[in-house]
């Protein structure tokens, strides 16, 4: 029989969503639910000590609609809610979100700059210069919904060559090419959030190219038991599952634990 393996800390999330109550959250249904409540006793269940967070209402709209209000709802939230960090939401035509990520990431409760590029839908070529010089000046992370595309790909490896002090995390380990990326850029990781997470050999085909050093765990608001299921079973050694559950993440943000 599989067990569980103990682990000596709780893991983290470092890449999830929930819908706050903007007219701007996705949809919910009983099969598929988004509030914070549902996500809270998941990651209670399997025993999260927090997750990373950006909402629904700030990724999933064109022209930044959400950003703004939801970056200053998520601010207040993450100071008094002790499972949650939070991910500052830049929307290059926004100004104003340059102004709160200023803000925003002195806080030990914000743990980098979140881009969505796809769903926001702006030239990553027009707007990568003032998104990654930006979170290069902070000493940034940024955390990015990658643009799967071959030309996608050219401009990451591009914009993570030309920002060094910068540490892009490109999410949703899926690909050959994106595990190529963490291959040849130091500066780039991944996780193991999304739906390619049920690909029967992409966690340890990628351990096998680039080690565990470079994969964070998250979820992107997929069931939680299921993501944390594909790492703590996984056919890694523990030490591996350890860095990519938590130690890799206690690495990059030091201040969130």
């Amino acid at each position: 029989m599989v067990r569980l393996p103990e682990f000596s800390h709780p893991p983290v999330d470092i890449h999830c969503h929930f819908n706050h109550g903007s007219v701007l959250d996705v949809a919910d249904s009983p099969i598929s639910r988004n509030d914070i409540e549902f996500l809270r006793e998941a990651y209670h269940h399997i025993g999260i000590a927090w997750g990373g967070i950006s909402t629904y209402a700030s990724v999933f709209h064109p022209d930044g609609a959400g950003v703004v209000e939801s970056n200053r709802w998520l601010y207040d939230f993450a100071a008094q809610t002790d499972w949650v960090r939070q991910w500052v939401v830049l929307d290059p035509r926004v100004e104003e979100s340059f102004l709160q990520a200023e803000q925003m990431l002195k806080s030990p409760k914000t743990l980098g700059i979140k881009i969505h590029p796809v769903f926001h839908q702006y030239d990553l070529a027009e707007f990568g210069d003032k998104i990654f010089g930006f979170a290069n000046a902070h000493q940034a992370v940024v955390l990015m919904h990658p643009v799967m595309t071959p030309e996608g790909f050219s401009q990451m490896a591009h914009f993570a060559d030309k920002y060094p002090d910068m540490k892009l995390i490109v999410a949703h380990l899926c690909s050959v090419e994106h595990i190529e990326l963490l291959e040849k850029h130091e500066n780039i990781y991944t996780d193991t959030s999304g739906g390619a997470s049920n690909l029967n050999n992409i966690l340890e085909y990628a351990y096998e190219r680039v080690g565990s050093m470079k994969i964070l765990f998250g979820t992107d608001g997929y069931s939680a038991q299921f993501q944390f299921g594909r790492v703590a079973l996984s056919r890694l050694a523990q030490e591996d599952k350890e860095n990519i559950l938590y130690r890799n993440a206690q690495r990059l943000f030091p201040k969130a634990f």
